[in-house]
């Protein structure tokens, strides 16, 4: 009985149907998959970025730094664009303020990376 419903339905594509999606369906798709790429991928980005921003102009003389390097070192003054930072007594680096990979307190304080 199965064998004789299958040999009675048409093979697909013979009315020309089977097989397709409406485009209402197609660009609706394509729209919640961009929605779930900016609220997963994007946004988060962008809300990372705008915080290191604000650390990086708040930056100011005395502060201890965590350089991108992996120097930590104390910012000894701040220039438009660049820091100088003090990694010793008598060593100073002048840096770029996106070299700023943290902000420590206290010189007792470890970087976020390397805490237990």
């Amino acid at each position: 009985m199965f064998s004789q419903i299958i040999a009675m339905t048409p093979p697909p594509g013979a009315d020309g149907k089977a097989g397709q999606t409406s485009p209402g369906f197609t660009i609706g798709w394509m729209v919640f998959m961009v929605a779930i790429f900016y609220f997963v991928m994007i946004r988060p980005q962008r809300r990372r970025e705008k915080e290191r921003k604000a650390m990086i102009e708040t930056v100011k003389s005395g502060a201890r730094v965590l350089l991108t390097s992996g120097i930590i070192g104390e910012v000894a003054s701040v220039k438009e664009k660049t820091l100088l930072v003090l990694i010793s007594e008598k060593t100073k680096i002048e840096v770029l303020k996106s070299a700023i990979s943290q902000v420590l307190g206290d010189k007792g304080d470890v970087p976020s990376e390397i805490k237990p």
